[in-house]
């Protein structure tokens, strides 16, 4: 008997706080992603949308890091310019010179 309720009650802990890390887990799940290292944060539609006009505001670029011909060619966010990553050193002078210039890159996904 005494068994049965101690087996009871580390079933009850563990999905208790089974449960408890899942809430946890998306509640940081449903902040603003902080990217890898070389990343500073992944920002919504709407934030680049704002940026996204023609014409482009100043001091701020937009770069479609994806392939030109597969990807950037069918379609891209007006004023983007392309710098696919394999190709990031030979075109990065296109950036601009300005250290402070707001720089929002996109691709094809996180992975």
């Amino acid at each position: 008997m005494r068994f049965r309720k101690s087996l009871w009650l580390s079933i009850f802990v563990a999905l208790t706080l089974s449960l408890g890390l899942g809430w946890v887990g998306a509640q940081a799940a449903s902040k603003p992603a902080k990217a890898d290292w070389q990343f500073h944060d992944i920002v919504s539609v709407d934030f680049v949308q704002q940026y996204a006009k023609i014409p482009k505001p100043d001091n701020v670029t937009i770069i479609d890091s994806r392939p030109y011909k597969p990807k950037y060619v069918k379609g891209h966010i007006p004023t983007a310019i392309n710098i696919p990553g394999s190709q990031f050193d030979k075109l990065k002078d296109t950036l601009p010179k300005d250290k402070d210039a707001l720089l929002i890159f996109y691709c094809g996904g996180l992975k």
